[in-house]
């Protein structure tokens, strides 16, 4: 669906804020009425960017140290080039050896054809030197495609585990950009899956006949045109299926055991059972009858998460799916709906892309559409389990805020949610863009340096409360420490240590394991009952997923009781 893109425009686009200014903030409700006492951190008072006039210098000069938060991970992307150049080499050179070992197998062509588009990050490439364990797994899907999987887990832990599958982004969403947060959620305790969705990383370009063309092109708009027709519009958005099918027949697989071995389901355009070539490749043992760690697996304890069409498929499929407990959505969560917009058409009807107030701009500009769009069928699922989103500033580049966005227009969705009785949240990442949630350490990429270990932070927490049932898990949910970060402070432009967005809210709603309801409406000033830093079981206030990846197992952090 959205592609990398540099930031080049981006010193022609900080030239449109000479005439930017800003509006008074929307009104909150007030957070102490609504909070229940959990920890101590104080609620802060709101910032001078959160109280500039517009339109007023000051107000410009906020939003250009908003959009300059993009170019934090310039330098050190630029120290670890080396490294990436020799990771992202390593892994082209698997690529062909895979095509020379099992011809059959067809990824060609796609974004990582291109070397340049799908770099590695070096330092997640020794997982199993450690405390780690990873394994790769194929298997067919229901279109005829041989899908390349991996499954992660910890050599410590409990015999048996929840599972999580992530559903990466389109059209450059190669799985290796979210072994971050793979390895993050596995040393928390949790079997994970990662895949290729077709048309991407090391996963099969086309399917097999009669079904090339049905999840083919990983969701490239109007490439969509040449799969099936969709049900509603005309189909000039990505074709969603990679992600929507794609998504169900990895849960599929991810649950498979020796007793009930993986069969793909027929394929959605002809039915067509694909099965023949699963058990042919089966039998010549190149690939899986079922997932290898399935003895470890929690079958009853799955979550879903995923970024980009990923977050849009695992917004519907977490809903849909009775076997999916909980999910997390990293830009956007969105609300099951039918008739489910185009994706083009939803990206130009969505508020978020307004501009000068009212003036809807057609692109995927600033955000996405709070409904989800793409579904393959109806009906649309009930909202029934706990949701997150995880979304930020702007999208595929930092284009400046000409006027104040509507401060609720990227938390739409997850107050549907808690409209509709679950636990849900929004975190917005201030000065962040679409690329903070895929691990892509390119110079020039526009990304702030921390919105990915607040992303990785916030996915833990949510799926250690809702599939570990930890109840250190409202601690983690609850921190203040991202309201005073030492690292943002350090980096910032504006030398803010808060992360997140002023021109949004974010929110929680939750029912803690206490039995308390806890509902903050703007998390960047904070409510009471948050916990500081040195009472959320985190550990010390430099948490990044690096670290938290490369660190031998260890014992976990004691919580205050």
């Amino acid at each position: 669906m959205l592609s990398k893109i540099p930031s080049c425009a981006l010193a022609t686009a900080l030239t449109l804020l000479a005439a930017c200014g800003s509006s008074s903030p929307a009104g909150n409700a007030d957070p102490a009425a609504q909070a229940q006492i959990l920890g101590t951190a104080a609620v802060s008072a709101p910032s001078a960017c959160e109280l500039a006039a517009y339109p007023s210098l000051q107000w410009t000069q906020c939003e250009t140290q908003n959009v300059l938060v993009s170019l934090e991970n310039v330098a050190p992307d630029l120290a670890l080039e080396p490294q990436i150049t020799a990771a992202t080499l390593a892994y082209q050179a698997a690529r062909l050896q895979v095509m020379v070992t099992d011809p059959a197998r067809q990824p060609n062509p796609n974004s990582c054809t291109v070397a340049v588009l799908c770099p590695i990050d070096p330092r997640l490439q020794n997982w199993a030197d450690g405390s780690g364990i990873v394994t790769t797994a194929l298997y067919t899907s229901r279109s005829g495609a041989t899908m390349s999987s991996h499954i992660w887990a910890t050599k410590n832990g409990p015999a048996k585990r929840p599972g999580i599958v992530i559903i990466n982004g389109s059209i450059i969403g190669y799985e290796q950009a979210y072994w971050y947060a793979a390895q993050a959620l596995a040393k928390a305790g949790f079997i994970v899956m990662t895949f290729d969705p077709q048309g991407e990383g090391m996963s099969d370009q086309f399917g097999q006949a009669p079904d090339q063309l049905e999840d083919a092109f990983a969701g490239i708009p109007v490439l969509g045109v040449f799969g099936p027709p969709p049900p509603t519009g005309l189909g000039l958005g990505g074709n969603g299926l990679p992600f929507y099918d794609g998504g169900e027949d990895a849960l599929d697989f991810f649950l498979s055991t020796p007793a009930n071995p993986y069969v793909p389901v027929p394929s959605r355009s002809s039915g067509t059972s694909h099965n023949a070539k699963q058990q042919s490749r089966v039998a010549k043992g190149l690939d899986n009858a079922y997932n290898p760690f399935w003895q470890m697996l929690d079958a009853g304890s799955i979550g879903l998460t995923g970024h980009s069409y990923g977050a849009i498929a695992s917004s519907w499929l977490a809903q849909q799916d009775p076997r999916v407990s909980a999910e997390v959505a990293w830009d956007s969560l969105c609300v099951p709906t039918w008739p489910s917009p185009d994706e083009l058409v939803a990206f130009g009807t969505a508020p978020v892309n307004q501009i000068l107030g009212s003036v809807q701009v057609p692109l995927p500009l600033y955000g996405f559409n709070p409904d989800c769009f793409a579904a393959p069928a109806p009906p649309a699922p009930a909202i029934t389990k706990p949701a997150l989103g995880i979304n930020s500033d702007y999208l595929l580049a930092p284009v400046p805020y000409l006027t104040p966005p509507s401060p609720l227009d990227k938390t739409q969705s997850s107050i549907t949610y808690s409209n509709a009785g679950v636990d849900s949240g929004n975190i917005v990442i201030r000065g962040g863009t679409h690329l903070e949630y895929d691990d892509a350490p390119v110079p020039g990429l526009p990304y702030s340096l921390r919105g990915v270990d607040l992303a990785t932070w916030y996915t833990v927490a949510w799926f250690e409360k809702y599939l570990l049932h930890d109840p250190n898990a409202d601690a983690k949910l609850l921190t203040a420490r991202w309201r005073n970060d030492p690292i943002a402070a350090t980096v910032d432009p504006g030398k803010d240590p808060n992360l997140y967005s002023w021109h949004y809210k974010s929110r929680l709603d939750l029912t803690l394991a206490s039995g308390q309801h806890f509902d903050c409406e703007n998390l960047r000033d904070g409510c009471p009952g948050q916990t500081t830093q040195s009472e959320d079981c985190g550990g010390p206030a430099t948490y990044n997923f690096v670290t938290v990846d490369t660190t031998p197992d260890s014992a976990p952090v004691s919580c205050p009781q």
